[in-house]
């Protein structure tokens, strides 16, 4: 997604000298759930699929959106995760690699209590058109079951499978969720690079270790990925979006230029990670689950939970490399 301005930002939404941030809360242990996905000693099948993607999202090796199901994203990040403990890196899940993961040994799939804050809203059906999105005071979630989703890093469809006939709107309902608040801690970061050909953001620590990656959205035949040694200039936090059609190869002919609020459905997301390189940033997204699936419009799209933890990682002049 290109902004309209070198920043793309409302700069009310305050690009920020973006020193790393306090590490978020370690919540308290939860009770883990009755689920196979659970049994360390599973290692083929579905649930063996859903628990190792919970433990590479933990490792911070991301799989992407949480979905049970894997896929291309999920291959990318076995591989990474594979290579960063010097095993091979073919993709697959095989012994060596489920002893890697199997370090960690918290349950994947635990118990949540959903709280009246989780479902006080407003969740409201958001219109497609931009132009339509541009008159809202807030794009916000849709449903509860959305933002359950982001806060546990995972697909509402797959949130409704592990609890059926469970109302995710309902505060005091218990439900199974992916255990992702014991993720590890993220080392000091040196630099950030984008690859294209894997679709992924990397972060590295001084000594060019692979400490984290995420699937990625690098651009498109239309929007290349602006290729080259970058930098980091800074960071908007909730910004809005400014939306220039003249910018956009595709956009509707009768769009005209408009402003949209904040909130986790904009266009950019939660947090934009201004580049040095005019009119570009690595930003999130409204939509997690075709991260790394399809094109963007030229700047690098993450889910809105990794590029919030990027924003906490960064800081101003920091490299950022973006490869083919």
């Amino acid at each position: 997604m290109r902004p309209a301005t070198p920043l793309a930002i409302a700069l009310s939404a305050l690009l920020s000298i973006a020193l790393p941030s306090v590490a978020q809360e370690k919540e308290a242990p939860a009770k883990a759930a009755e689920h196979p996905a659970n049994d360390a000693a599973s290692t083929t099948g579905e649930h063996a699929m859903l628990r190792a993607q919970v433990l590479l999202e933990r490792a911070r090796f991301s799989p992407g959106e949480i979905d049970g199901e894997g896929g291309t994203n999920t291959r990318r990040a076995i591989a990474s995760f594979q290579r960063s403990r010097g095993l091979d890196p073919h993709g697959e899940l095989d012994a060596p690699t489920w002893q890697a993961l199997g370090e960690d040994a918290a349950p994947v799939l635990v118990e949540y209590a959903i709280t009246a804050a989780d479902v006080a809203g407003p969740f409201r059906k958001l219109p497609d058109g931009m132009m339509e999105r541009a008159e809202l005071e807030a794009l916000g979630y849709e449903s509860a079951a959305e933002a359950l989703g982001e806060r546990f890093h995972a697909s509402p469809a797959l949130l409704q499978r592990l609890n059926p006939g469970k109302d995710l709107s309902a505060a005091g309902t218990t439900i199974m969720v992916p255990g992702v608040a014991t993720a590890a801690p993220l080392p000091e970061i040196a630099r950030v690079v984008v690859d294209k050909s894997d679709s992924v953001v990397q972060l590295l620590a001084a000594d060019d270790r692979v400490v984290a990656q995420f699937p990625a959205s690098t651009g498109s035949e239309h929007d290349p990925l602006p290729i080259g040694e970058w930098t980091i200039k800074g960071v908007a936090r909730d910004p809005t979006f400014h939306y220039n059609p003249d910018l956009f190869w595709d956009a509707d002919p009768s769009h005209a230029k408009a402003t949209l609020a904040p909130g986790p459905n904009n266009p950019v997301g939660v947090a934009w990670v201004d580049l040095s390189k005019e009119h570009y940033g690595i930003h999130g997204t409204p939509e997690p689950g075709k991260v790394g699936k399809t094109d963007s419009h030229g700047c690098i799209r993450l889910a809105n939970w990794h590029v919030t933890l990027l924003a906490d990682a960064v800081k101003p002049g920091m490299p950022a490399v973006l490869q083919e």
